[in-house]
């Protein structure tokens, strides 16, 4: 062909083009990782912010940097003067104050309680096999159409159990894979979507909404000091989320990995005994115990309606009537631990894998030893918030922040897609959803509560640009894992090839998630969850 040196015809410039985008593409994401390796350990990262913090009190008090309270007269927390003040905590007082509130700034820190319950029984239901039993049934029943759907769908489904998804959904789902003659690293990337892209979304409450939620309350309590924000605060928009991130992530496998990754090449692999490994299916004994784990969960959740649904029911509320305020959703994470402690047992006792009551009381311990690291970072997280509530500087970064914003006429969906976006940044390195949101609550809370949105719908904002760049970040604390998993398949395997796997998944995920955000809050002016607010004050 004229012009055409290529055997295929194709001109030699698109080739170069190609590589040239490849290269790029490689400079970026190695970029990533080099900026991420650059960041402490969140813990230590906590230590030098509160630091840092402490000494930024001390310098903006000295300079007198205060800032009009905008809320109106006699409300709590408004000072006489009607001026928002930084607070000197490097003085007598301030650091009096420290001494004598370390440890209640810790014990009372929201997310810490509500974390450890919910984790109680689903650590029962994980520590007796009925989680991950429930797994390998759904993705090994699934049709043969619909596995790629389902993997995905499973691995969001996964969140309420911790890293059961990591561990079991992603390996199983390339022996999946790889046993219906595709390829295995399809596998891997559609689960590792599901249970990390797909984190923030499910349709069941698990330990990572009272977590959020109460980091969001500690927040939101810079600007109203009674504001309240349960774990069930963004439920309604995870549920329909649930179903989103599925449908995308099977598009983005189908469609677009699969295809560019080629037919499977068995030498590829780097230990070939893998390539004999086989799912194995759910033994009588266990579908046994699922059939009866799950009559107990409905019976439960019956039990449950009998005393919401009605309108005398015992857990509405008692003044108004309704389920908003009611003693059903503030102590919702009570009946997390009950939907899972009671089935996981019932399971366990049915399969074998719990005989006596030490056998429930280990699982339950087994769960606490895995928040060990978690329990460390609250510590200093929790240090952190308290400081910088104390000091007002959250209160003046807030008004100052929303003044500007609304100087410039930013609101509406480009001030939600921008702070989305900004999440999505910080989390290539910061991968921790506890971690970065306990940093980025306390600004942006505030800030996006003076320009008129409530907590829980910015709750819901965060969690999109948490979620959807998981995936490509090394910093994910599971991203070993996955890799070490990918090379058993393909020994070749880099750190860039994974992200660059996963890269398809992340954009399809951000931009689907910001378009059902919009049409959900700005179109159609639904609440993200069970008495949620879209607007702060409520309109």
């Amino acid at each position: 062909m004229q012009g055409s040196n290529s055997p295929n015809g194709s001109p030699p410039h698109d080739n170069f083009d190609a590589a040239e985008q490849d290269s790029r593409m490689q400079r970026f994401l190695k970029g990533v990782e080099w900026l991420g390796n650059l960041l402490p350990h969140p813990v230590i990262l906590f230590v030098w912010m509160s630091v840092f913090l402490l000494v930024l009190s001390a310098v903006l008090s000295y300079f007198g940097v205060s800032v009009i309270d905008p809320r109106p007269e006699g409300a709590s927390g408004r000072s006489a003067d009607g001026m928002i003040e930084v607070v000197n905590l490097l003085n007598g007082e301030g650091l009096a104050r420290i001494v004598e509130n370390l440890v209640t700034n810790f014990t009372g820190f929201v997310p810490l309680g509500t974390v450890l319950v919910a984790l109680l029984g689903v650590g029962i239901a994980e520590r007796s096999g009925m989680i991950s039993a429930a797994l390998r049934g759904l993705v090994l029943n699934a049709p043969k159409k619909m596995v790629t759907f389902t993997i995905v769908f499973a691995g969001i489904m996964s969140n309420t159990a911790a890293e059961l998804g990591y561990v079991v959904l992603i390996p199983l789902a390339a022996v999946i894979f790889h046993s219906l003659g595709r390829h295995p690293l399809a596998g891997i990337a559609a689960a590792f979507a599901g249970v990390s892209g797909g984190y923030s979304a499910n349709l069941l409450l698990g330990t990572v909404d009272p977590l959020l939620s109460g980091i969001t309350q500690e927040a939101a309590r810079i600007i109203d000091p009674a504001y309240t924000v349960g774990a069930e605060a963004n439920w309604y928009f995870m549920m329909v989320s649930t179903f989103l991130i599925s449908g995308l992530g099977y598009f983005v496998t189908e469609k677009i990995v699969e295809p560019s990754l080629g037919e499977y090449n068995p030498s590829d692999a780097d230990d070939p005994s893998v390539l004999d490994t086989k799912a194995e299916q759910v033994s009588a004994i266990e579908k046994k115990g699922l059939i009866w784990a799950g009559i107990s969960m409905l019976v439960f959740c019956l039990l449950l309606a009998w005393t919401v649904v009605p309108a005398d029911g015992i857990f509405r509320n008692a003044e108004t009537g309704l389920v908003s305020g009611s003693p059903f959703l503030k102590g919702i994470v009570v009946f997390i631990f009950v939907f899972f402690a009671i089935p996981g047992y019932i399971y366990g006792k049915i399969t074998g894998s719990m005989k006596n009551n030490q056998d429930v009381v280990d699982a339950m311990s087994h769960a606490m030893s895995s928040l060990s690291i978690y329990i460390v970072l609250v510590f200093f997280a929790a240090q952190f918030t308290a400081f910088f509530n104390w000091s007002n500087l959250g209160s003046v970064m807030a008004v100052s922040g929303a003044t500007f914003l609304n100087d410039i006429g930013l609101t509406g969906p480009f001030l939600l897609i921008g702070f989305i976006l900004i999440c999505a940044v910080v989390n290539l390195m910061l991968g921790s959803a506890s971690a970065q949101w306990a940093v980025t609550a306390p600004i942006f809370v505030p800030m996006l509560m003076l320009t008129g949105y409530a907590p829980e719908m910015i709750q819901a904002a965060y969690r999109i640009g948490d979620s959807t760049t998981n995936i490509i970040t090394p910093m994910m604390s599971y991203f070993g894992l996955i890799m070490a998993v990918a090379i058993r398949y393909k020994k070749n395997t880099g750190v860039g090839t994974l992200m660059a796997m996963m890269l398809p998944y992340s954009i399809a995920f951000l931009v689907g998630w910001i378009i059902l955000f919009c049409l959900w809050v700005f179109v159609f002016g639904l609440p993200v969850g069970p008495g949620s607010e879209t607007f702060y004050p409520a309109r």
